[in-house]
């Protein structure tokens, strides 16, 4: 149990210490943080129903991190893709609007 404990303690210590990289944290960061305390939860449990709750721990934490991160990345490859295809659609909206406003002009200059 003391062990455990310990290793919990020091998995939230150096989530915690990731995490106050003095900016905002990326999807992939998320991910991966996320992935590493599920991880470490879920192979504490494990390791703890065969004798070995420390060692479960640091597996799951280690796995958790690196499906994490990769699930996060896709995450923000994702989101990456969207915000360039709003962009998009922003930059063809424009276009659109002054396109309407010069037509407006003509058919006022042919009506005079």
């Amino acid at each position: 149990m003391k062990q455990t404990l310990t290793t919990f303690f020091a998995t939230v210590l150096l989530v915690s210490a990731v995490g106050c990289s003095g900016g905002p944290m990326t999807t992939r960061e998320k991910g991966a943080g996320i992935g590493a305390l599920g991880g470490a939860a879920a192979g504490g449990l494990i390791g703890a129903a065969v004798g070995h709750p420390g060692a479960g721990a640091a597996i799951g934490g280690a796995l958790g991190l690196g499906t994490g991160a990769l699930v996060g990345d896709q995450m923000l490859g994702q989101e990456q893709r969207q915000s360039d295809q709003q962009r998009q659609i922003d930059a063809n909206q424009a276009e659109l609007d002054r396109q309407r406003r010069e037509l407006e002009r003509v058919k006022k200059q042919g009506e005079y």
